[in-house]
């Protein structure tokens, strides 16, 4: 089976600014092109921008900017002919380098360690360095009379990059196939008489043959093999259509939609319906197209654009006016897992791509025990013969694992109680090849049900959740909003330590809430105080040192004795040397506002949301800095 998992806000869009293109920017990082004249860099894993340039406001961007992977620059197309190239270090657009071509570009395609490649309007390709070479060099007209292309991409035949594209003229479609290194071009013909406008193309490769798959406006995908072992390019061919799928309740004619291939045997398809009783246009769905069978959808009432982009395991979906990134898992596809009769449903599942956190390495100590019990095999874990104690009696046999479906029905109706105790049967069988995908569900459904009953807080639960570092801000937003709303310290020290991910407004809301706490409230409350080792040491010999001064002999002390006399020798307590200003909150209270500290954070985009803290607020923190620093 294939699932779509809990997705996360990548940006925001105004209706000014819808996205133009999203392309890949080397590991985990995205670039992405608005329709405002903004090119931004965004790192996925943790949503923040790493570089944003944009053009003036007279001029305008036509394509997708991409990243080219042997330079590490980025190329976009401004004002139809000028190519603008620069790195991450630049700053202003207009002082990078500039180059004006001689025809109007549609688009640039880039694959790793291959030289871009350039598509003009009128059909023409050439390499990126050719073009810088010479600017200016003519361009064949490949395209008649009103043709104009209406979509392109790239893939690998043979080691060799080749450029696809489609053309319209009057209700006629056609596909160009050209090898650049070769100088050979194909073109055929596609039948779209009886199934409407084409919506949506994309190629995949399955066992060393291209094939084109499309998505009409009647709801139907069609899939069509491609030749292109002919060395001439002057016959032109007709593309043999086989359906592929039919979408549900596609009686009324598609406006937008998008299809991409997710797997060998499942696809992606979004601005269609998917399921007669569906009563949103707009969705996203995946299906297995060996067995014709929905695996997952997610609706988006607020309306989609027809966009849709994959990379790094990851969908980016444009929506209402946010670009959302949607995780998505693929199974071996097989008849077994698709009626629900699979042994192990959870054993075939490809594993989410984990989020590195660099805090993971300062409180590794916390859950190495956890962690030794989940390499543990299940015989190495729990003895299952009854074991005989001291005086005799049997003890009962450990409580027997119940299946991940079950686990997932308890945790909806069960005391807190049940759910711990089955949360660490089921962590001690935790299987690894889909266990963050397993964690991110559980922790998804306890935090639902925090949120519609209120006096239901697993807090044990959760924080084994947490310790599993399986778990990240993104896979589970909601986690510490509940936190917050119970003021949990200890959870959230524990999220701080451990996610990578959470946004600054979050971050800035736990300073509140530390800051605002009282010290009765922490008194009874475990919170981890390794962070703050050194105050403990300190407090502890500056304690030694007040005892040492109240000593009194009859009524005076020996100290203050040898301070007045005329010796001209004073006696210092070697204590008093180079002592830190004393902390003006309590050690729990510092550990938990060294978390802060220790997170991951970007000044620019916190300073807004510590605008909001109030001035006693920010006097403890600075006090508290400077005390952290000296």
């Amino acid at each position: 089976m294939a699932r779509l998992c809990e997705g996360f806000t990548l940006c925001s869009l105004s209706s000014a600014a819808a996205v133009r293109g999203v392309e890949p920017a080397g590991l985990d990082r995205v670039v992405v092109t608005r329709e405002d004249r903004t090119v931004t860099v965004y790192k996925v894993s943790d949503q923040k921008p790493v570089g944003s340039w944009t053009v003036k406001q007279t001029q305008k961007i036509l394509c997708p900017a991409i990243y080219n992977s042997q330079t590490g620059e980025f190329v976009v197309v401004q004002d139809h002919k000028v190519l603008r190239i620069w790195k991450d270090e630049d700053v202003n657009l207009e002082r990078t380098f500039k180059a004006t071509l001689a025809g109007n570009i549609y688009q640039i395609h880039t694959l790793p360690d291959i030289e871009p490649l350039v598509l003009f309007e009128r059909g023409s390709v050439r390499q990126l360095d050719a073009l810088l070479s010479d600017p200016q060099q003519e361009l064949e007209s490949v395209l008649s009379k009103d043709e104009v292309i209406r979509w392109s991409d790239i893939l690998l035949e043979a080691g060799s990059p080749v450029v696809f594209f489609v053309t319209k003229k009057g209700g006629m479609y056609h596909l160009y196939a050209e090898k650049v290194s070769h100088n050979i071009r194909h073109k055929f013909k596609l039948d779209s008489k009886k199934n409407g406008c084409p919506l949506s193309f994309v190629l995949s490769v399955k066992q060393e043959s291209i094939i084109l798959l499309c998505l009409y406006s009647n709801g139907c995908i069609y899939k069509m093999p491609l030749s292109l072992n002919r060395n001439s390019s002057d016959q032109e061919q007709v593309l043999l259509q086989s359906l592929l799928l039919k979408l549900p309740s596609c009686e009324e004619s598609l406006d937008h939609a998008a299809v991409l291939v997710l797997d060998e045997t499942h696809i992606a398809v979004l601005g269609a319906p998917h399921s007669h009783q569906c009563t949103v246009k707009d969705s996203l769905s995946i299906w297995n197209t060996k067995f014709q069978t929905l695996q997952g959808w997610k609706e988006f009432p607020d309306g989609s654009y027809g966009q849709l982009w994959c990379y790094y395991g990851k969908l980016f979906v444009p929506h209402g006016k946010v670009l959302t990134v949607i995780p998505f898992t693929c199974e071996t596809s097989s008849l077994a897992a698709v009626l629900g009769k699979l042994k192990q449903p959870d054993t075939a599942v490809k594993a989410i791509s984990n989020v590195v956190s660099w805090n993971r390495m300062l409180h590794d100590e916390q859950s190495a025990e956890l962690e030794q019990t989940l390499s543990l095999t299940p015989a190495e874990r729990e003895p299952t013969r009854n074991l005989r104690s001291r005086k005799g009696q049997f003890v009962s046999p450990p409580s027997q694992p119940i299946s991940l479906e079950q686990f997932l029905s308890v945790i909806q109706t069960s005391a807190k109680e049940e759910v711990d105790e089955q949360l660490k049967i089921l962590l001690r069988n935790l299987q690894e090849s889909n266990a963050q995908l397993i964690i991110s569900q559980i922790a998804t459904i306890l935090v639902s049900r925090c949120k519609t009953q209120v006096k239901f807080y697993p807090q044990k639960a959760l924080m084994n959740i947490v310790k599993t570092q399986m778990l990240s801000y993104s896979l589970c937003p909601d986690l510490m909003e509940v936190a917050l709303q119970e003021a949990d310290y200890s959870l959230l020290q524990l999220c701080l330590q451990q996610f990578p991910d959470i946004p600054e407004a979050v971050t800035c809301a736990c300073l509140k809430l530390f800051l605002s706490a009282n010290d009765s409230d922490l008194e009874n409350i475990p919170v981890d105080l390794g962070s703050v080792a050194s105050y403990i040491e300190l407090d502890q010999n500056l304690s030694k040192a007040q005892e040492k001064m109240e000593i009194v002999e009859n009524g005076f002390s020996p100290l203050l004795l040898e301070e007045d006399s005329c010796d001209g020798k004073q006696t210092h307590d070697p204590l008093q040397t180079n002592v830190k200003p004393t902390c003006p909150v309590s050690l729990k209270r510092a550990a938990l506002l060294n978390e802060i500290l220790l997170s991951s954070y970007s000044e620019s985009f916190l300073l807004p949301f510590l605008k909001d803290l109030s001035v006693p607020q920010v006097m403890v923190s600075i006090f508290f800095k400077v005390c952290n620093t000296l």
